[in-house]
């Protein structure tokens, strides 16, 4: 058997409750994918965005829904060892990627504030460019359960608000496109377990920052929530679907004030009336 479908296999089989299951779950759950659609996947050369392309590729042969995709990775200026690394990875996992080029971190280069949200402000923007460019509607993005609730907990703890990184959202930017994030209920631990099953090694962020600086993963917010949900583990089996379920069950009768885009609202506006 060809190694690609050894490790195709083993996401419906050794994984299929971990991986494939709550793969199925997220887009089902959320209704990410339509009849019809043409899907730009996108790949930053990570495991994560590896794995939603193969689980994509898996239910483009057996779903019970017609669709198309591409495979798209951008190139914001890696070095030359990792632009290679991402088309090895494709090629041993049969991924045909196409591969364009973003001036990026030569932007972001010469940012001192928030680079990092700049640089992912950017990329959207040029995948949903090139996106549209190849007939898609859509976009999905690599992003996993663990970094749902992560920033459920950033937002608290440091953006002093109740918000969360949301299965799918229309593009206000690029009329007629969306943003779908098919690895939603999939756990980061059991990403990680079925790369190295597979014995697979990918990219982490390779922009010129992370290789400058060693101690940047460690240094940041989201490693900080990384390290909090796993102390609360410790006292809790539930605690990542407790933190999950509290954005998706929210008793507004018992919250102080809420917004949407139009309207703002604080519990004092009616409380005599009640």
């Amino acid at each position: 058997m060809e190694g690609y479908k050894q490790i195709e296999r083993s996401i419906i089989t050794k994984y299929r409750k971990s991986v494939w299951k709550r793969f199925i779950s997220g887009i089902n759950q959320y209704k990410m994918i339509n009849e019809g659609d043409k899907i730009g996947v996108c790949i930053s050369g990570g495991k994560d965005s590896m794995l939603m392309a193969k689980c994509i590729q898996e239910v483009q042969r057996h779903g019970v829904v017609s669709f198309d995709a591409e495979y798209i990775v951008m190139d914001p200026g890696y070095a030359p060892q990792n632009r290679q690394r991402i088309i090895d990875n494709a090629n041993i996992l049969n991924i045909p990627i196409r591969i364009f080029g973003s001036p990026i971190f030569d932007v972001v280069a010469n940012i001192d504030d928030h680079p990092c949200y700049l640089c992912a402000r950017m990329r959207r923007g040029y995948l949903y460019k090139e996106a549209q460019r190849l007939g898609c509607n859509k976009i999905a993005l690599g992003h996993h359960f663990d970094d749902v609730i992560e920033t459920i907990l950033m937002g608290m703890l440091y953006g002093a608000q109740i918000q969360t990184m949301m299965p799918k959202l229309h593009s206000t930017g690029h009329p007629g496109m969306e943003l779908i994030r098919p690895m939603y209920m999939v756990r980061e631990k059991d990403i990680s377990a079925w790369a190295r099953y597979n014995d697979l090694e990918f990219l982490q962020c390779a922009c010129r920052f992370t290789e400058q600086a060693e101690n940047n993963e460690v240094s940041s917010k989201r490693a900080e929530m990384k390290e909090l949900i796993s102390q609360f583990r410790k006292t809790s089996k539930y605690i990542d679907m407790n933190i999950f379920n509290s954005v998706c069950d929210v008793n507004l009768d018992t919250i102080i004030g809420y917004h949407d885009k139009n309207t703002r609202y604080n519990f004092l506006d009616d409380y005599d009336e009640k």
